[in-house]
């Protein structure tokens, strides 16, 4: 994105490079597919793919991802490419950025739970950021606002939204919340609706046996998670065959299955 003046000099107007966001979201998803159609084929022992490990110590895909983001961001902020290094430098960012999130989970928990219940966050994770990229390729920033009426009211407007952002989360209202980064009003509302029973505001203003205790559980019942739960169980597997698999028992000697990520 570029920063021009505006046309009497007095402020800045944020103009979006939408197409290398669409580069950038291109590389992001099509990595992400790919990635989860690789670590499927591993998980039944078909295809020519294996786990890559290096002294005997698994290399998990987000190592490559953190690198790339690394390099990426780095050559950007650094000699500031123009085209075509600059959709360049957005494609190994998006794929950096997609192989880093497909293990959200992982590097959340400290713990590999890629194909366990916890490990649906980061598909989660993955069409959040799906989410935002789009928001964008549409124009939207939550950083391109009116300063008609001065940088102060500007200003407070940000951070009043910005805390309507933190009690979307707090309700565990998580897409709403991010939603409303770009659209305002949409973080106002995720406030005013009632919060997930889960969440760190049902288990701090909800008491047990209260009427919105009530409310919220029927609400959300258990097992119910998002609106994008068939969509999360077509990458990251149904929670019944996910708890079957990880409760299976051992193969047998000589027979080689993997459960663990690619590289």
């Amino acid at each position: 994105m570029d920063l021009e003046n505006d046309a009497d000099g007095s402020g800045a107007v944020l103009a979006s490079d939408t197409h290398v966001v669409l580069w950038m979201l291109g590389a992001f998803v099509v990595t992400f597919a790919i990635t989860r159609a690789i670590t499927h084929l591993i998980r039944r022992g078909r295809g020519p793919f294996r786990d890559m490990s290096v002294g005997g110590v698994h290399l998990h895909h987000q190592v490559f991802g953190i690198f790339l983001l690394l390099g990426a961001g780095t050559v950007e902020f650094a000699y500031r490419p123009g085209s075509p290094w600059l959709e360049v430098l957005a494609v190994l960012f998006g794929v950096g950025a997609a192989l880093t999130l497909d293990e959200f989970a992982l590097w959340l928990r400290l713990d590999d739970v890629y194909w366990g219940p916890e490990g649906r966050r980061s598909v989660d994770a993955v069409l959040l950021a799906v989410l935002v990229g789009v928001m964008m390729l549409l124009g939207l920033s939550p950083f391109d606002q009116d300063t008609s009426d001065g940088e102060v009211v500007l200003g407070i407007s940000i951070a009043v939204n910005v805390v309507f952002v933190l009690g979307a989360i707090l309700k565990g209202r998580t897409v709403l919340a991010v939603t409303g980064l770009f659209v305002p009003l949409v973080a106002f509302v995720a406030v005013c609706r009632l919060a997930r029973p889960g969440s760190m505001w049902a288990r701090r203003w909800y008491a047990e046996g209260s009427r919105r205790r009530s409310r919220s559980r029927r609400r959300f019942p258990e097992g119910r998670r998002e609106r994008w739960d068939a969509l999360v169980d077509l990458f990251a597997g149904k929670p019944a065959a996910i708890d079957s698999a990880t409760t299976a028992p051992p193969p047998p000697p000589g027979e080689e299955t993997s459960r663990r990520t690619p590289a």
